[in-house]
């Protein structure tokens, strides 16, 4: 962040309370402007998009692990844009989820007006920001978890291919087209998969299988 520089910020709140709440504190900043504020709706990218900001916050989930993909998506329309995620619960598994997407910033439901400022002023300097009771939760992803017991032993050759193309955050139909199979066996691949991993989700089982 070059001196005297200016966050720009735009704020995508479900929650209309906080979101005009975060408006009037944040624009009171010398070093912060925001740009645009808007609930999550389907043409909120466009919103984001034509606002340009280098920083957004979320204040909600959704958004990021919908099959929308709006981290991602805002990611390739705006290469240098950073995201941030505030009001949010200390859930672990939901923490990590958010890192994978490409989020930078974590904050809790019982953060101050003064800490989001921070923590925009920290992630527009180029910095990840996350509750110190989360740190470790990092620490144990980069030095890996295993598998639950046996799991790495009842995945098909073919359940470990379709892994690989998970971790690459692929579509069922990207999937299909990739290994020339039909879409609906690449569900029931997912599905086996699941199962046998003993997870919730697709995020997980990257999650769970990052030892390949």
């Amino acid at each position: 962040m070059e001196s005297g520089a200016i966050a720009d910020v735009f704020l995508l709140a479900d929650n209309r309370l906080l979101r005009e709440a975060l408006v009037r504190i944040l624009t009171k900043k010398s070093d912060i402007c925001v740009v645009g504020a808007a609930p999550y709706s389907p043409g909120a990218l466009e919103q984001i998009k034509a606002a340009h900001p280098s920083i957004v916050l979320l204040d909600s989930v959704g958004p990021v692990f919908s099959e929308a993909r709006l981290v991602t998506s805002l990611h390739a329309a705006i290469p240098e844009v950073r995201v941030a995620m505030i009001d949010m619960e200390l859930d672990q598994h939901t923490f990590l989820r958010a890192v994978r997407e490409g989020v930078v910033g974590y904050v809790l439901k019982d953060a101050s007006a003064t800490e989001v400022a921070a923590t925009i002023r920290a992630v527009w300097a180029g910095e990840a920001v996350c509750p110190a009771s989360l740190s470790m939760s990092l620490f144990n992803m980069v030095k890996g978890r295993p598998l639950p017991a046996g799991a790495s032993r009842v995945l098909s050759r073919r359940e470990l291919e379709l892994v690989v193309l998970l971790r690459e955050r692929l579509t069922n139909k990207e999937i299909a087209t990739r290994l020339h199979l039909s879409e609906q066996t690449v569900k029931n691949h997912v599905h086996r998969i699941l199962q046998k991993v003993g997870v919730q989700d697709r995020l997980a089982i990257v999650e769970h299988c990052d030892y390949i």
